[in-house]
């Protein structure tokens, strides 16, 4: 499926588990997921690149697709460890991305206040 824009709810994500679980279901990455963050940076960096199989969801080729997070506030607190590796993850799959000629791909959008 091609499309520009996932949302993904924060609240259901509790410790290491659950955070790969959710974006395992979200992003529909194959049964071969390592769960852990080298293996998210992977299936992330092919968002572009249905053949290599690492997700269902894409966005076309030069395009960026917009990962839109729900509750982040709330999750920062929670998972402080887990908020940390989304946000630096992210920019490393378009660093990575950039470092081998190829545009970024993927871009993270979401509200950070203190009621969330």
């Amino acid at each position: 499926m091609t499309i520009a824009k996932v949302s993904l709810d924060c609240k259901n994500i509790r410790d290491w588990e659950s955070f790969h679980s959710e974006f395992a279901q979200v992003f529909g990455f194959p049964a071969f997921y390592g769960r852990n963050m080298d293996a998210w940076i992977d299936c992330m960096t092919s968002l572009d690149a249905p053949d290599d199989g690492m997700s269902n969801v894409h966005c076309e080729p030069g395009k960026v697709l917009t990962l839109e997070l729900a509750n982040v506030a709330s999750f920062a607190v929670r998972c402080p460890a887990q908020y940390k590796a989304l946000i630096e993850c992210a920019a490393f799959v378009n660093w990575r991305r950039l470092e081998v000629g190829s545009p970024s791909v993927l871009a993270l959008s979401f509200w950070y206040t203190r009621e969330s």
